[in-house]
C-alpha cells in the first residue's frame, strides 16, 4: 500500500517541480514575487475546456492553444504591469502588491465567464495500468513523463544556450548585466514566456485528471514557493528537489493521516527550514 502512496507522490512532485521551477525561472532572476504566477496555472485549464469541450477542437491543438494564449497573458501582465514599475524604480512591495491585484482581476474575469462551480475536461474513468496492487493511471504516467522531459529540456538550454548564460547571468547580478550591455527585458520577455509555458502544461495536465476551479492556482504557487524555499533560492536545481520532497511528504501524509494535514505538514516542513536552514538543502547562507 505504501508503494502506490510514494508513486502518487512521486508523480506529483513532478508537478510541483516543474510549477516551481517556472516560478524561480523569474523569481531567480527579477526579484518579483510574482503571485499572478498562480492564475497562469488556472488559465490554462480553461483554455483547454474552452477549445476542447466547447469549440471542439482536437486535443493536441487545444492543448497547444491553450498554453500559447496563457504565454501570451504571461507577457501582457510583464509588459503592463511588471515593466512599467520597474523602469520607474518602485519597490519590489509594490510590484508585488500590483501583482495581487492582476491576481484578482483575473479570478473574477474567469468566474463571471465560466462560473465558480468546478469544470471537468476529461469526464471519462481514465485507464491505468496495474503492477500487482499499485495502479498508475494514464494521466498519471503523462504528468511524469512530461515533466521530467521538460525540466530536462530546460536544463539542457540552461547550461549550452547563450539564453541559459544570460539567465544565469540576470540571476547572478542584474546590475552587472546592464552595466555590460546585456538587453534584461530582451531576456525577461524569453523568461516570462517560458514560467507560463511551464505553469500552463502542469496546470492542463492535472486539470485533465480532477478538473479545475478558479481558485485552483492559489495552493498549487503555495508549493511552489515552499519547494523554492525548502530546496534554496537562487538555485535553478533547487525547486526541482524541493517539488519532489513535498510531494512525497504530501502522499505520507494522506498515507499515514489524511489529505486535510497535507498543507498543515507542507508549512511545518517549511517552518521548520526557515529556523534551522532559511538558505535550503543547495542554498549557501550568504553575508548579511
Amino acid at each position: 500500500m505504501i508503494i502506490q502512496f510514494i508513486i502518487n507522490g512521486i508523480v506529483m512532485g513532478a508537478i510541483y517541480s516543474l510549477v516551481a521551477l517556472g516560478y524561480a525561472l523569474v523569481y531567480n532572476t527579477t526579484k518579483i514575487f510574482h503571485i499572478a504566477y498562480s492564475v497562469l496555472y488556472m488559465f490554462a485549464p480553461y483554455m483547454m475546456f474552452t477549445f476542447y469541450k466547447t469549440l471542439q477542437f482536437p486535443f493536441l491543438l487545444s492543448f497547444l492553444f491553450s498554453i500559447i494564449l496563457t504565454m501570451i497573458l504571461s507577457l501582457l501582465i510583464e509588459f503592463i504591469v511588471y515593466r512599467p514599475l520597474d523602469k520607474k524604480k518602485s519597490s519590489l512591495n509594490v510590484i508585488m502588491i500590483s501583482s495581487i491585484g492582476v491576481m484578482i482581476i483575473i479570478i473574477n474575469t474567469i468566474a463571471i465567464f465560466y462560473g465558480n462551480e468546478t469544470k471537468v475536461i476529461n469526464s471519462d474513468i481514465s485507464d491505468s495500468v496495474s503492477f500487482y496492487n499499485i495502479i498508475i493511471t494514464y494521466p498519471q504516467i503523462y504528468q511524469f513523463t512530461l515533466s521530467v522531459i521538460i525540466i530536462a529540456i530546460f536544463f539542457l538550454i540552461l547550461k549550452y544556450s547563450r539564453f541559459g548564460i544570460k539567465t544565469r547571468s540576470m540571476r547572478d547580478d542584474v546590475v552587472l548585466c546592464k552595466i555590460f550591455g546585456m538587453d534584461i527585458y530582451k531576456t525577461r520577455t524569453i523568461i516570462f514566456a517560458i514560467s507560463a509555458m511551464f505553469a500552463a502544461i502542469a496546470g492542463v495536465l492535472i486539470a485533465y485528471d480532477v478538473g479545475m476551479d478558479p481558485y485552483v492556482g492559489m495552493p498549487m504557487l503555495l508549493n511552489a514557493v515552499v519547494a523554492l524555499i525548502i530546496g534554496g533560492i537562487g538555485r535553478f536545481e533547487a525547486p526541482i528537489l524541493g517539488g519532489f520532497i513535498i510531494g512525497l511528504l504530501q502522499a505520507l501524509t494522506v498515507w499515514i493521516f489524511s489529505t486535510k494535514w497535507q498543507d498543515a505538514i507542507t508549512f511545518l516542513i517549511l517552518i521548520i527550514f526557515l529556523l534551522t536552514r532559511p538558505q535550503g538543502i543547495l542554498g549557501e547562507r550568504k553575508r548579511i
